[in-house]
């Protein structure tokens, strides 16, 4: 099992000199290899509709954040359109100097919080990245494929609330409950297994 990948260290300050946005090929391999691939050690079926994907992955240093809430991971969709054509030939361009090709998804990794953190939460975070790249669906629920392939899209959080509102008016009235049910239900990915996926060993 190939061991965790790891951001370049000038990545690892945000005040650091050098390219603040690397493409990390060796990351794309392991987040297959790990969690989309038939019989990868960490595999998630939600994630099948992604084996035939493209997805670029970027380290950043630069912070990020929306709404008073840092961002450490994002995925975002690519070949939207769009009718300023000089913007989107000159996101092309850079996607294909970082990549080689033009991906279906960018997920882009805040190294300084991403690289240090343990397995688990790195973990997570990756999955829930991974989470936002969707497959299109019909108005039957079907999947919806092009004819180079599945037709991707970009999917929402299935639970969005504030937990003071959980709290006064509990997890049936704020419309959470299958999220609580499921925390109860503890997780069902041991930390020895992901361990053995990250290949570092759990210190935190």
């Amino acid at each position: 099992m190939k061991a965790r990948p790891r951001a370049p260290a000038h990545l690892l300050d945000v005040l650091a000199d050098g390219p603040a946005f690397v493409a990390a090929p060796e990351m794309e391999r392991w987040i297959f290899e790990t969690f989309i691939d038939e019989g990868s050690p960490l595999e998630n079926p939600d994630h099948a509709h992604l084996r035939d994907a493209r997805i670029g992955v970027l380290w950043t240093s630069v912070p990020n954040g929306k709404h008073g809430r840092t961002i450490v991971g994002q995925a975002q969709l690519c070949g939207a359109g769009g009718s300023d054509k000089w913007a989107k030939g000159k996101a092309e361009q850079q996607q294909a100097e970082w990549f080689g090709e033009i991906p279906d998804f960018i997920i882009t990794l805040f190294a300084p919080y991403a690289d240090p953190a343990n397995d688990a939460t790195f973990c997570a975070l990756v999955e829930h990245e991974l989470s936002h790249c969707a497959q299109e669906r019909d108005e039957f629920g079907a999947p919806k494929f092009t004819r180079s392939g599945p037709s991707f899209c970009m999917r929402g959080h299935d639970v969005e609330e504030f937990i003071g509102v959980v709290r006064r008016y509990g997890a049936d009235a704020a419309g959470v409950r299958a999220l609580v049910d499921a925390a109860a239900e503890g997780p069902t990915i041991a930390a020895a297994d992901i361990g053995f996926a990250c290949g570092n060993c759990l210190k935190h």
